[in-house]
Parts: structure tokens; C-alpha cells; sequence
């Protein structure tokens, strides 16, 4: 049976045990075991920092075990996905794991800023720091894009169906 790292923010949602328990039940609806990183077993009565660092390792180890990851890519914290599950991505990807992601919205990563938070200039746009807004009609930074399998626009479940792994 294939494994499947399930990466993304949920893990800092109130209802995040519950959200985990769902997935990795539709994980296995799909023929799959689904690899939830609060399911690992860490020592929190510990210092913060040796705890961040066994989360780190659980969760490395998670990834280095699994054949799948799918990523929630959702906007968390601004405008961008969450920076760990994009480290995990990129951990996965260059271990020449498959990668999917998946969002809750159909535009492109320039289309998030309003017209009150961004300028237009000889090149494109700009935010209202001067810094270039690209624009290749990803739905992400294209280093994402480019580097996973697929992007589906739906649910954890809508990557699930779409697998033919």
C-alpha cells in the first residue's frame, strides 16, 4: 500500500486532531495509508527548541517513508502558503517523491492583490513595496507550480480521486 504525507497548516487548527483523523481516513477510502505528522510521538515536556527539532525530524521522517505527498497550498498567515509545507514539498520533491497540491481558489498568485495593493508598471505589477508581483498564471509561486505533479482546485479528497498512483 502506498503512503501518502499529508502536508499543510492544518496542523495549527483548533479542530487539527480531528482534521488529521479525516484524512488519513480518506487515505485509506483510496487505497492508501495517509501519514499525518500529529500522529508522530514527540516528548513536549522538553525545551522548545529540542522539541521543534524532533517535530522537524518526525516529520522528515514521515516524508522520507511515504511515496506521495499532497500539500495544502491554501494562503496561510498572508498571501503565500504556509512556509513549512513548502519546505516539505521541496524535501519531497528533490527526493524524487510525487507531489500534489491542492487550493481553494481558481486565480492566478498576481490576481490575490487587489488593485489597493498593487501598482502597475513598465514590466507588470508591483506591490506597494516595489517588488515585482510575478505573473505566470500560476496559482502559486512558480517554483511550487512547476515542481509538483498537479495542482487541483477542490479538497484533499479531490487529489485523492484524481491519483493513479
Amino acid at each position: 500500500m502506498k503512503k501518502i504525507y499529508i502536508a499543510g497548516p492544518d496542523v495549527f487548527e483548533q479542530d487539527s486532531i480531528e482534521i488529521g483523523k479525516n484524512y488519513v481516513k480518506l487515505c485509506k477510502k483510496y487505497g492508501y495509508k495517509g501519514l499525518y505528522p500529529l500522529d508522530n510521538i514527540v516528548d513536549f515536556k522538553q525545551e522548545k527548541r529540542k522539541i521543534a527539532k524532533d517535530i522537524y525530524l518526525a516529520n522528515k521522517k514521515l516524508i522520507d517513508s511515504c511515496d506521495i505527498v499532497i500539500a495544502n497550498l491554501n494562503s496561510f498567515r498572508g498571501k503565500e502558503s504556509d512556509s513549512g509545507t513548502i519546505w516539505e514539498c521541496g524535501y519531497a520533491t528533490a527526493l524524487g517523491k510525487k507531489v500534489y497540491g491542492y487550493l481553494n481558489r481558481d486565480t492566478s498568485y498576481q490576481d490575490q492583490f487587489s488593485n489597493e495593493e498593487k501598482m502597475s508598471n513598465k514590466e507588470g505589477f508591483v506591490d506597494l513595496h516595489g517588488r515585482t508581483i510575478e505573473d505566470f498564471d500560476y496559482p502559486v509561486n512558480l517554483m511550487i507550480a512547476c515542481s509538483v505533479e498537479d495542482i487541483i482546485v477542490g479538497s484533499f479528497e479531490d487529489v485523492l480521486k484524481s491519483l493513479k498512483d
